[in-house]
């Protein structure tokens, strides 16, 4: 009989697939994660199901969409005693750890369920000298805090019992916003202008009034203790926008240095044990982020900056080193994917596939062609996105933004008016036009539109009911 493997799955926030080197990112190297893809595989379709922290973080525990966990925006916390993956692998035998960011709740239901020792960051947590909540009680750590939840994940490693195989889950703070580096990587990039994406000074022309009133411009909305300074005088828009984007990618991407530094750490350790040949070591993050694309900062939206997450997974047992997918994998299906390695049975109520046949190389003849997306923070009051749903296949992607905050509980009462976009990644990779009302894509409109129903009624989501849902309207 197989010993069933380790599981280390190291997730950061808020890190773009762009900011990866083994992803192509020209911004800066991560030897380390890319150590991972080197000696495993590299998904470059994997998405997340609703483009925010909690939301995402729930599905990734759960397997469930934001409606079945009840995690629909930062404001609803999970109940923690639903089926989740770590507390499966606990009933099958599991030694089963949590460090780092939660962003879930906490105190009561909200505590973290199916571990045997949990050390989280209460809420976002802080870059430095960290409070972290324990079954113990509360406490800080000196130090910065992605080194600090990496000596703690390092720990529980040293101190395992060696007959009994464990799930580590170690989930990092960083590269949230504020971008705190360490002192080591405050001097990074330090004289060097980094190459601008070519749609930073985008003007949103042709597209919905969704883009255009998002509140998340670098140049604008971005303020002094994201940037660490004041903006300078006199500076015009387009000038604000060069100068911010240069502050901030390079705060963003020194944090990315230390969780790189960090995961070599913690890859050398499992060297060091022993444990590389039989451990599942996954690296990913919750969401994506948009790195200065469309002039924006943060995720929520629907284009592929956001949507699309790193995955990244070494297993020597069954995935060949250097390989990768382009198959469609989504946040929901992490879950079973980590019971179907170690031999467990997934929950009926889990809603993913796993991926492990993909894995292994091979794709089955009824692997998705389409996924399903649902953001639930209607108009909030710092970011101004909508609330929408969509579906993206391998070329197109249709989002309905569907107004009103409609279907949405707690809704902000502020209006805004329904919108479809439609674009063509392989002739618009960077969705800079919408051709919704294009008569050349009736057929596909139609088509896609029939994919969004089938993929609500599929996994139990009830579409919004609005008089314009077909208006097609463009600002």
């Amino acid at each position: 009989m197989t010993t069933p493997p380790n599981i280390v799955m190291i997730l950061s926030d808020d890190h773009a697939a762009n900011a990866i080197s083994a992803y192509g990112g020209s911004l800066m190297r991560t030897p380390n994660i890319d150590r991972i893809a080197a000696d495993g595989m590299r998904f470059d379709a994997m998405y997340c199901t609703n483009a925010l922290c909690s939301p995402s973080r729930a599905s990734i525990l759960t397997g469930t969409y934001s409606h079945v966990t009840g995690v629909r925006t930062l404001s609803t916390h999970l109940d923690a005693r639903q089926p989740s993956f770590p507390a499966m692998l606990r009933d099958a035998g599991y030694q089963t750890w949590l460090v780092g960011k939660w962003h879930l709740g906490h105190g009561g239901v909200h505590d973290p369920q199916g571990f045997d020792a949990w050390d989280i960051l209460e809420d976002q947590g802080e870059y430095w000298n960290p409070e972290l909540l324990s079954a113990a009680g509360r406490r800080t750590v000196e130090g910065y805090t992605t080194t600090v939840l990496t000596d703690l994940a390092l720990q529980r490693i040293a101190e395992r019992d060696p007959s009994r195989p464990f799930c580590l889950l170690l989930w990092h703070k960083a590269p949230h916003r504020s971008w705190d580096p360490d002192t080591v990587h405050a001097g990074l990039f330090d004289g060097v202008d980094l190459p601008e994406p070519h749609t930073l000074l985008d003007d949103y022309v042709g597209r919905s009034r969704a883009a255009r009133e998002a509140r998340m411009r670098i140049g604008r909305d971005l303020g002094e203790r994201d940037l660490k300074a004041p903006f300078p005088p006199g500076l015009t828009d387009e000038d604000r926008t060069h100068w911010a984007y240069q502050r901030y990618i390079k705060d963003y991407l020194r944090c990315v240095a230390s969780i790189d530094d960090n995961t070599g750490r913690l890859l050398d350790a499992l060297d060091g044990h022993g444990l590389t040949a039989d451990t599942v070591v996954v690296y990913s993050s919750d969401q994506g982020f948009f790195l200065g694309e469309h002039g924006w900062y943060d995720k929520r939206f629907m284009y592929d900056e956001s949507l699309r997450m790193p995955l990244l997974v070494r297993y020597p047992r069954e995935v060949a080193p250097g390989t990768s997918s382009d198959a469609i994998a989504l946040n929901v299906d992490v879950a079973q994917t980590f019971l179907d390695l170690a031999g467990a049975p997934a929950h009926p109520r889990m809603q993913g596939r796993s991926l492990r046949p993909l894995l292994a190389g091979t794709r089955p003849d009824d692997w998705r062609s389409a996924m399903y997306y649902r953001y639930w923070e209607h108009l909030d009051g710092i970011h101004h996105v909508p609330a929408h749903y969509g579906v993206r296949t391998a070329r197109h992607k249709l989002v309905h933004y569907y107004g009103d905050g409609l279907g949405v509980p707690g809704a902000s009462p502020v209006a805004s008016e329904p919108e479809w976009e439609l674009f063509d990644l392989v002739s618009d990779p960077a969705e800079l036009t919408n051709v919704y009302t294009d008569p050349a894509y009736d057929g596909v409109r139609r088509e896609l539109s029939a994919q969004l129903e089938q993929l609500q009624r599929e996994v139990g989501d009830e579409p919004v009911a609005t008089p314009s849902s077909g208006s097609g309207q463009m600002a």
